[in-house]
């Protein structure tokens, strides 16, 4: 057995550790209030007077389109996982073993998610739902990452990334839902799992991809991550509060709170695909330092002066 064989089957037997089943481990329900407090809406930063009632629709909106991105991305993962199941040359393999393991512990992510989506019962309307050339778009990419690995577990790791630093800052902030932080806890448990996995993947399925997968990895990869990030929080969300879709979109993804917020959370994606020998540092590619933050050898640039002060303390 190699060793990144081994290092799989011990994560296959803490999975087996404790199987946690939301629907009887996680009673409860979310609050009639505003779930996230102000200085964590993506809204912040921008010195928008919104009364009290506004902050608590946004707030619940932000989380049942961020919970609503979070079901649909990590059906992509299982599409690619079963895939990879399907073709796998031997079914013994503790590879496979955790494929299932992680795709069981991803449904049950995604039951719970839609139980608060439930709850939440939001109003907000995507602008881009029902555009045709959207669905084509999305189909063929979606489509085109399940069948390449190396793009597949890059996405994983933001995948899981990006929502793991949110859902830390919700999770310990005081005036966070206490059921909505204590799904959070959940989720960032089983999580730390799934990227221990992709990262010791990565570098066994970069050896096997193509020139054009690697050309991907290196050239479009940051520019889907980018759009995962600023799409968690969908445009119609801000007209439920009376603000213009999609200019309040585009203000706070552009608001230096946001963009630091995604320059912290994409920066462990950028170090593992540097660590799996995709990058090298002194030849960091200009989109990927556009999305972290870095310089060509990947060094952070300075903290930006409108970020709030749980991300000036990173």
């Amino acid at each position: 057995m190699t060793a990144t064989a081994e290092r799989v089957e011990r994560l296959n037997r803490a999975s087996l550790k404790r199987v946690i089943e939301p629907d009887v481990d996680l009673p409860g329900a979310l609050g009639d209030g505003q779930l996230m407090p102000d200085e964590l809406l993506s809204t912040a930063g921008l010195d928008l007077d919104l009364t009290v009632d506004q902050r608590r629709t946004l707030s619940r909106e932000e989380v049942a389109s961020m919970f609503s991105a979070g079901i649909r991305f990590e059906a992509i993962l299982e599409m690619g996982f079963a895939r990879q199941v399907a073709y796998a040359p031997d079914l013994t393999d503790p590879r496979v073993t955790y494929l299932l393991h992680e795709m069981g512990e991803e449904t049950r992510h995604q039951r719970v998610f839609a139980r608060l989506v439930s709850q939440i019962d939001p109003q907000a309307s995507n602008p881009l739902d029902g555009k045709v050339w959207v669905d084509r778009l999305d189909r063929f990419g979606s489509g085109w990452i399940t069948r390449h690995p190396a793009m597949l577990y890059v996405l994983v790791l933001a995948g899981e990334e990006i929502p793991d630093r949110m859902q830390k800052l919700a999770s310990e902030h005081p005036d966070t839902d206490p059921f909505l932080a204590e799904v959070n806890r959940y989720h960032r448990q089983e999580e730390a799992r799934h990227l221990s996995f992709a990262r010791m993947m990565l570098p066994e399925v970069w050896a096997a991809a193509s020139r054009v997968e690697r050309t991907v990895v290196r050239r479009i990869a940051p520019l889907v991550i980018h759009d995962l990030f600023r799409f968690m929080v969908q445009p119609g969300v801000y007209a439920e509060v009376g603000l213009d879709a999609w200019s309040t979109w585009k203000r706070v993804n552009r608001c230096d709170n946001r963009v630091q917020l995604r320059r912290v959370s994409t920066r462990p994606v950028l170090d593992a695909v540097i660590n799996a020998g995709i990058l090298q540092r002194g030849a960091i590619p200009q989109a990927w330092q556009n999305l972290c933050g870095v310089d060509e050898h990947g060094t952070a640039d300075e903290v930006l002066p409108g970020a709030g002060r749980l991300l000036r303390a990173e």
